[in-house]
């Protein structure tokens, strides 16, 4: 049996979008289910879209999230090039082959000409001018050193099928397609041209890419049948989508990779969320690491729907890998955040962290979170009304005073026990739990949505400034 060989070919042209890291996964994820290859290869041959240190943001994206490749332009393999800027000889050899069989031909025809096409929106369709053209003028025009390109010679009639094992059979008209260009002027390929001939140099068994490419591959395959090479087989992914009616896209300042990763989501929620926009697992399951994505991955599992980029389902996900972080996991990646704080270096470290593990998904929302705790100051006496606790101002009244002998004569200013103090004082008061612990917090904090309750607020703050803060609290109501 073949062995299973799949390819990602992404352009430098800068940070990684998520469209392109979900067809870089599945690449990996079949490739490793089926004990095949996976391949990097670099599509640069476009220069004006080229942007400096963009080759090192796919090496570094890739491995941080995981994605390992058995071949690529920085670990070699026994198919290099990997990098099609080094692949132009290569390029140059075939598309001359494919004029001789008939599939491409010369073209020499000057840009004033080829604007005289185009209609007035710009919109214009070679006209197959130069195919007519015969050996001996084709000849005597190389000879001359007359600038040509080489373009694809697609049928006038008929049409181009293919089975794509998501979106089933495909079929395009030829007088759809143009006669595109494969080698330009400056003996650079096209896409469309070095995209055919890497793959199939290079093996690529599976061919994986977005559904923007269903129409185009009839044209791919012209090329493989011209040159009597094995057609690869076809995985056309669907489209992500930021709402129901747009793509998610790079050029539309979208989310990539990077600028989720800076505002902290867990990387690995990152991958798991990616993998789901478009494929199912089988058993439902959708919190999965990347060696159980490997072993549960399948191709009948992609959807032709579009998928919707939620990023709520994402931050829910996120904070599912938070939650089951160790204590020492959690603090490494969320140092960085919690010392974006104005709370950070004035409260317990460890307090703080494990207050903030179990109520945040997202680790930028850490400054947010904690931040009030240096920004006390007057208190809205609107805050004391809570419906729920039956709670108001009057109540508080009568609580804060008692609350603050509570706290100075407790021995142990610890969670547990200022928990158990300030409910024993309810029931000494007869008021519910809610009424003190709300009373308590919001005196404390001076907000309504805290990440802890009045106990743990109080732990935090520590025995000197909580009691402080009772007195502020009491003067301002009284």
């Amino acid at each position: 049996m073949k062995e299973v060989r799949t390819r990602f070919a992404p352009s430098p042209t800068g940070y990684m979008h998520i469209g392109n890291l979900r067809t870089a996964l599945y690449g990996y994820l079949y490739a490793k289910k089926e004990g095949g290859k996976f391949i990097l290869r670099l599509e640069d041959t476009d220069s004006k879209r080229y942007v400096a240190g963009a080759v090192q943001i796919i090496y570094d994206t890739l491995k941080d999230a995981g994605i390992r490749y058995d071949e690529g332009p920085d670990i070699g393999g026994d198919y290099g090039p990997y990098i099609q800027s080094e692949r132009a000889a290569i390029y140059k050899e075939y598309a001359e082959k494919l004029v001789e069989l008939g599939g491409a031909y010369y073209c020499f025809c000057d840009k004033e000409r080829i604007d005289s096409l185009k209609d007035e929106n710009g919109v214009g369709r070679y006209d197959k001018h130069c195919l007519r053209l015969s050996k001996e003028e084709i000849a005597e025009k190389l000879a001359a050193g007359v600038p040509y390109v080489i373009r694809q010679n697609v049928p006038e009639e008929g049409s181009g099928s293919y089975e794509d094992l998501v979106y089933g059979t495909v079929t395009v008209d030829f007088k759809d397609i143009e006669d595109g260009i494969l080698l330009k002027s400056d003996g650079m390929p096209t896409y469309n041209f070095a995209n055919v001939v890497d793959d199939h140099l290079m093996g690529i068994t599976h061919v994986i890419r977005g559904s923007e490419y269903l129409s185009s591959t009839p044209k791919y395959n012209l090329m493989y049948d011209a040159f009597g090479w094995e057609r690869p087989t076809y995985i056309h992914l669907p489209p992500i989508m930021k709402n129901a009616h747009e793509k998610l896209s790079k050029r539309n300042g979208d989310a990539s990779y990077q600028d989720l990763v800076d505002k902290g989501y867990i990387k690995e929620a990152i991958i798991n969320y990616i993998a789901l926009l478009g494929w199912s697992p089988k058993s439902n399951q959708e919190k999965m690491s990347l060696r159980e994505l490997e072993e549960n991955f399948s191709l009948s599992g992609i959807n032709k729907s579009p998928s919707i980029f939620d990023e709520p389902k994402l931050r829910w996900l996120s904070g599912e890998y938070i939650r089951a972080m160790s204590a020492e996991e959690f603090k490494a990646v969320a140092l960085p955040f919690l010392q974006r704080s104005k709370a950070y270096g004035k409260y317990d470290e460890a307090k703080l962290l494990k207050m903030l593990q179990s109520r945040v998904d997202v680790l930028e929302d850490i400054p947010s979170k904690i931040d009030f705790l240096e920004e006390y100051g007057d208190i809205d006496s609107a805050l004391y009304f809570n419906k729920k606790m039956k709670s108001d101002a009057e109540i508080a009244k009568a609580v804060l005073p008692a609350a603050a002998e509570v706290l100075k004569n407790l021995e142990k200013f610890e969670n547990a026990e200022l928990y158990a103090a300030l409910v024993a004082l309810a029931q000494e008061k007869g008021m519910k739990n809610g009424q003190v612990l709300w009373c308590v917090r919001i005196a404390l904090t001076g907000r309504e949505n805290t990440p802890g309750g009045a106990s743990e607020m109080a732990e935090l703050l520590g025995r000197e400034r909580s009691l402080e803060r009772l007195a502020h609290a009491m003067e301002l109501l009284a």
